[in-house]
């Protein structure tokens, strides 16, 4: 998933976060701006040092550390207020688990930060204590330009190999669901993990389990319940695996109050599309300069498509996406003649400046609460709020009809949907991204909400058509002029790279990298970008070169590679460890490459590669040698057809990368003519 779609839609900031890999920088600077402070030497307490002599989770070698005990108290005062208390303990296995020395907790005006304490027992020496006075206060990185999302963030001393550190604070906040997630699986191993809920009088409560087995709950009086899970294995990441958000184990719990509350109802996916049109609803309605605008871009154009177009152009590239999240604004959209005087918004002021502009044509329009990483929320999961990007549905009218509408759905009571992402500029009018397709979005109604799934577009769509037409001398030495057009995100993702750049000489680059993957020495003799700004036409590059000593001599012959450039193969799956989690693909794909190489004077060939035929379902691939006259032409074609392999099929797939790799590496042999 490409960067520039992943526009993180504001939600409430999450109970605590210990320092990952990509926070590390932001870590590090924070920590730079204190000293380290004086630590009191008061003693853990005795929940933490009841953990010195317990038995540490079982784990692997590349365990960084084990969250030997976490416990979550959630005691829900009113529809308006929530106590939340936690407490958590780490022993560090490895030097890289000094991370979790690291404490960091959110907060916002809806969101107080009511105590933070945290300590270390080395294993040898008095213990550390630190508090809220030693913690410093910064803004987390993101994309929005103002936010209100602050967080505290606390050094605990010492947090070698062997030491245990620990921490527990307490937070107050005003929901804006009256649901809460019990996240009990992540990256360490868990020794014990306990969750407890604490109801008003009349008050109940649903859960649901994800990854995990229902677990009944123990009572405990006044409304009370717990919840614990031990030994729980830990995440192991491995290369292009679904989102933790679609994997790990967790509890969803969800409140209930006696006769309903104005808070929102979350029961269903349908009451929750409920509460976002009751915030986004009516901030689509045009302001005279909105209509005006609408006008001055349709003038002329009779065709309702061209009207379309024109207006997606509009908010794709003259609004900027700029992200102003302050209290409810995480969820709710700034009104449209606002984005439209300011020149900016994030995605779902954008999604609201389209749908406000198609009203202004006759055209209805939705917006669409989604993952901007496939798998994150599932047709099969329970009602909650995992979603960071929003985007548009277009009702399309009867008398719309074009082959460059590809993204669309047939809904039961909506009749065709056209799905578009307002944020990604250099996806075309028509078509969205991988990082949709096959994924599941909250489309947001007036009357309710339905989960669905977007459209999955044509491999052929996304691809690469590569033609080289070379020449190899008696040397060895291979030169020609290669030619090849990009479609869908093969094309924005290197419009992306060159959007700022401006040297001739760095825009080449790609064209460096690829043939430096390839070949082991070049020269670059020409090169040009083809349709660089032009996001509804292909885009492509157009270049020559020269490697020398490229065809590979063996006494009196030579052998020559026919797969000049481009790598298909994959070695995700090679490895000792058996593979936990299916594969996701960034999109399907149709890539096709095809080589021409004249054969130098005063040779013949003597031998072939064979042919490959290999298609799984998932994928497949075919290539092809033939001699055609003077020369020797290699065709191939590479196409992902299904975006998620499941783990049953990773043999399966990693057979079929192996003979990719084999066919890559294949030779054809040239021997002197008689």
């Amino acid at each position: 998933m490409n960067s520039r779609s992943s526009c993180c839609r504001g939600r409430q900031a999450p109970a605590t976060e210990i320092c990952s890999c990509r926070f590390r920088f932001w870590f590090a600077a924070c920590i730079a701006l204190w000293a380290l402070p004086a630590f009191a030497g008061g003693s853990a307490p005795p929940w933490m040092h009841a953990l010195v002599a317990a038995p540490v989770p079982a784990h692997d070698e590349k365990a960084d550390a084990a969250l030997m005990y976490s416990e979550t108290n959630v005691t829900v005062l009113s529809a308006d207020k929530i106590r939340t208390h936690v407490r958590e303990a780490y022993k560090i296995l490895r030097p890289e688990g000094r991370q979790h020395g690291i404490v960091v907790v959110y907060f916002n005006p809806e969101r107080k930060l009511k105590s933070l304490h945290a300590w270390c027992i080395p294993e040898q020496g008095k213990d550390f204590e630190v508090s809220d006075k030693e913690a410093v206060e910064a803004s987390p990185p993101g994309f929005e330009l103002m936010q209100d999302v602050k967080a505290k963030i606390l050094r605990i001393p010492a947090p070698e190999v062997g030491n245990i550190v620990g921490y527990e604070y307490e937070v107050e906040e005003r929901p804006f669901f009256l649901q809460d997630i019990w996240e009990f699986q992540g990256t360490d191993p868990v020794g014990e993990s306990r969750y407890s809920l604490e109801l008003p009088p009349g008050w109940e409560y649903k859960t649901s389990w994800l990854n995990y087995p229902e677990l009944k709950p123990t009572p405990g009086g006044n409304n009370q319940w717990q919840w614990a899970v031990t030994d729980v294995k830990r995440l192991r990441e491995e290369p292009d695996m679904p989102p933790f958000a679609g994997v790990r184990a967790e509890m969803i719990v969800t409140f209930f109050p006696p006769g309903g509350s104005p808070k929102t109802d979350v029961s269903d996916w349908r009451s929750m599309g409920q509460w976002y049109w009751s915030l986004a609803g009516n901030r689509a309605d045009a302001s005279p300069q909105i209509q005006a605008e609408v006008a001055a871009l349709t003038a002329g154009k009779s065709d309702l498509l061209q009207k379309m177009q024109a207006l997606a152009q509009f908010v794709q590239h003259d609004i900027r996406y700029v992200a102003i999240e302050l209290g409810i604004g995480g969820y709710q959209p700034h009104p449209a003649a606002d984005v439209f005087s300011n020149r900016y918004g994030d995605c779902k002021d954008k999604a609201t400046l389209m749908r406000s502009m198609l009203k202004e044509i006759g055209v209805d329009s939705y917006l669409v609460v989604i993952n901007a990483r496939r798998g994150s929320v599932t047709g099969n999961m329970p009602p909650h709020d995992g979603f960071n990007h929003v985007i548009t549905a277009i009702r399309l009218p009867s008398g719309v009809n074009d082959p460059s509408l590809v993204a669309v759905m047939q809904e039961p009571k909506l009749g065709r949907l056209l799905f578009f992402d307002p944020t990604n500029e250099l996806i075309p009018f028509g078509q969205i991204g991988g990082y949709l397709q096959a994924n599941y979005g909250l489309l947001v109604t007036p009357e309710a909400g339905e989960l669905v799934e977007l459209p999955q577009q044509p491999p052929s769509m996304n691809g690469i058509d590569r033609t080289g037409k070379l020449t190899l001398d008696t040397t060895g030495a291979l030169k020609g002029e290669v030619k090849e057009t990009r479609l869908g995100e093969r094309a924005s993702s290197e419009r992306w790279q060159l959007r700022t750049v401006t040297r001739d000489q760095d825009r080449i680059k790609p064209i460096e990298d690829l043939l430096a993957g390839s070949l082991a020495s070049f020269q670059i003799t020409r090169a040009s970008l083809i349709n660089l700004h032009e996001n509804g036409l292909p885009f492509g590059f157009d270049y020559s070169f020269q490697a020398d000593g490229y065809a590979k001599k063996a006494g009196n012959l030579l052998l020559v590679r026919p797969r000049v450039i481009g790598d298909k193969g994959s070695g995700i799956l090679e490895t000792k460890d058996p593979r936990l989690f299916p594969i996701e693909f960034d999109g399907p794909v149709l890539d096709k490459d095809s080589f021409e190489i004249s054969l130098p004077a005063g040779y013949v060939v003597d031998d072939l590669p064979p042919p490959v035929d290999v298609d799984d379902g998932f994928a497949s691939y075919h290539s092809k040698t033939v001699v055609n006259g003077n020369a020797i032409d290699y065709t191939r074609t590479f196409e992902i057809k299904e975006l998620n392999v499941p783990v049953s099929k990773a043999d399966e797939l990693r057979k079929f990368y192996r003979i990719i790799a084999s066919d890559e590496r294949n030779t054809a042999v040239l021997k002197p003519s008689p």
